[in-house]
């Protein structure tokens, strides 16, 4: 392992202004997505989706860091032949893959799941190096609610979480740390809280055991926020205060960059929130975005499957893509939007 090497791809994944577009979207989920905007989710419109994106010049260069891939696009070339991840590398950008297969039931724990995907990995990444990979995802799934989660479910996510990331740094690819605690249910900011410094003590400790170098990670965690069901809401500010609190208390200064996932939040909400853990600096990592829907819900919309509309959600792509951008240093206004639109 090349500690250097993987140090500098993590720095350059967390760049001052800079963040990384979660392109990953199982085939599942961007069926989902483009059931809602009226396209078909075939291979070739999946290609033409994620080859505008990737063709965005001003926000791929200008602020989008690295792309997470899903394993159809990681091999897809674009139209003209070119591959898409060589689209990603001209704009300044670094490829990365997600690596799980996703989550399966934990046996013994009603309602809980483990994420999957683990017993190949280690044939598996070399040949994701190969095509261009540098960084790599795996994103582990915390549900609160009665009598959860339970000891055994973050346990066992924590401890594959761990064991992925040193595979990753053993194939020379930097992982992406992801324990999500989902934002449904009924529960407030207080009880996310509690949740969360528990998952991310016990991550931590479980990549102290496996030996992971914590300079050679990015971590992608949930902020503190309530439920979507939950009577108490929570100001932007509160948000940031108890989010930095719990990342302050839990994460070491070695880490180079948290880079934070939208998990259901709206896309002004998901930036304001970045925005002011930003104001309350220094810190002791950069605090930057990991989003998915939070970037391409409104390109998605602007471009509804036609070629004429391209331009148009291009255009959306790169104001969200430097919303957040601003948001990584602490220099967004909530007029920036309104400006836009």
């Amino acid at each position: 392992m090349n500690l250097a090497e993987l140090k500098k791809v993590a720095e350059a994944m967390v760049a001052p202004g800079k963040g990384i577009l979660a392109a990953d979207e199982s085939s599942g989920t961007i069926k989902k997505r483009f059931d809602a905007i009226g396209v078909e989710s075939t291979e070739d419109n999946r290609r033409d989706y994620r080859e505008f994106l990737f063709r965005s010049h001003e926000a791929m260069s200008k602020y989008i860091s690295g792309v997470i891939l899903y394993d159809e696009t990681i091999w897809q070339k674009a139209k003209d032949g070119t591959p898409l991840v060589e689209l990603i590398r001209r704009t300044g950008a670094i490829p990365g893959i997600k690596v799980d297969e996703g989550t399966k039931p934990l046996p013994c724990f009603p309602g809980e799941v483990v994420t999957i995907g683990l017993d190949k990995l280690a044939d598996r990444l070399p040949k994701y190096y190969e095509q261009g990979a540098r960084f790599a995802k795996w994103r582990a799934v915390i549900d609160i609610g009665p009598k959860m989660p339970s000891y055994g479910c973050v346990l066992a996510n924590a401890h594959a979480l761990a064991r992925y990331a040193a595979l990753c740094q053993a194939a020379q690819i930097v992982p992406i740390v992801e324990p999500e605690v989902l934002m449904d249910g009924e529960h407030d900011i207080d009880a996310c809280y509690q949740v969360t410094e528990w998952v991310l003590k016990e991550t931590f400790q479980q990549l102290y055991y496996q030996s992971v170098a914590l300079e050679g990670i990015v971590l992608k965690p949930n902020m503190a926020v309530p439920g979507k069901r939950s009577t108490k809401k929570a100001s932007v500010a509160e948000v940031a205060e108890k989010t930095v609190r719990l990342l302050k208390a839990c994460v070491p200064a070695a880490v180079p960059g948290i880079a934070f996932l939208s998990g259901g939040q709206s896309d002004e909400e998901a930036t304001a929130h970045l925005d002011a853990m930003n104001k309350l600096g220094p810190l002791p990592w950069k605090l930057t975005f990991s989003y998915g829907r939070a970037l391409q819900a409104a390109p998605q919309k602007a471009w509804s499957g036609k070629a004429e509309n391209v331009a148009a959600a291009q255009r959306a792509f790169a104001h969200r893509a430097m919303m957040n951008g601003l948001a990584s240093l602490g220099q967004w206004k909530a007029d920036l939007e309104k400006k836009a639109a």
